[in-house]
């Protein structure tokens, strides 16, 4: 399995300059305590909360399907003195398509539709003052993929309706099936289909001094980036052996007394 990354928040050595409505960009750490660029928003104490954080235009370079990671740390709404019933522990995960990078502060509107939702992200563990206290970082990883995609790119948002948590890492990223040679026969690099459920059907070429003996040669790239469902294969030519775990054909040395045939009589033979 492959992959191969579109965005890494974590690798930005200064502002990320993401959209916000209205959540803050704060230095932060990660699991490892390592600086990083994060986003955070707490107001659980005022109802009817509708907070946005919309990332960079992201090219999807060819992709059909987007996986997303999430790292983010949310507050137990019960350890918070004296907080009314709208708090939330959840929020929720967007995209948006579009040819260019061509949105501004008001567009596209901060609602579902034109926003795609992919779905609500809860936390498997949240914080109480307590952690705060002890500096003990409840940080959870939850990793979710959309697709068809088919413009050029697009923009991932999250959005907060009441919860107090910090949006710690996200990594965007597409499946590949990597160059491989099986069977006899060489497939190239293939990226996974739209769904996770999809077969993408690569064809074969037979490596040098390899012939079909079953075809058609295919192999199957599936949605997690792995080769599955070989077909057919090749064959080392007559006069050509398998080496190094089949990848290569290797023109046989065949030795032949001089005596009983002229060397310059002899092709690709080798007197002794």
């Amino acid at each position: 399995m492959s992959k191969k990354t579109l965005m890494d928040s974590t690798t930005a050595t200064a502002e990320l300059g993401w959209t916000v409505y209205p959540w803050e960009e704060v230095s932060g750490y990660d699991e490892n305590m390592n600086t990083i660029r994060t986003y955070q928003v707490c107001n659980v104490f005022d109802t009817n909360q509708n907070n946005w954080v919309r990332t960079k235009y992201i090219r999807r370079r060819g992709a059909q399907r987007i996986h997303v990671e999430m790292k983010f740390s949310v507050r137990d709404c019960s350890s918070i003195p004296n907080v009314p019933g709208s708090c939330k522990e959840t929020f929720n995960l967007y995209y948006y398509e579009s040819d260019s990078d061509s949105a501004t502060r008001t567009s596209p509107p901060w609602m579902e539709n034109p926003w795609i939702k992919v779905d609500t992200i809860a936390a498997d563990e949240s914080f109480s003052q307590v952690d705060l206290g002890g500096r003990v970082m409840k940080i959870n990883t939850e990793v979710r993929s959309f697709g068809p995609v088919s413009r050029n790119g697009f923009y991932l948002a999250f959005q907060d309706y009441g919860g107090c948590m910090s949006l710690i890492a996200v990594r965007v990223f597409y499946r590949k099936c990597p160059r491989i040679i099986t069977n006899g026969a060489l497939f190239q690099e293939t990226l996974s289909g739209a769904e996770s459920t999809s077969l993408v059907a690569a064809r074969g070429v037979c490596i040098p001094n390899a012939e079909e003996v079953d075809v058609p040669i295919k192999l199957y790239c599936n949605g997690d980036g792995e080769w599955m469902v070989p077909i057919g294969r090749c064959m080392c030519k007559a006069g050509n052996e398998p080496v190094e775990n089949g990848t290569v054909c290797r023109v046989l040395a065949i030795f032949i007394s001089c005596s009983a045939l002229s060397c310059s009589e002899i092709y690709l033979l080798q007197c002794n």
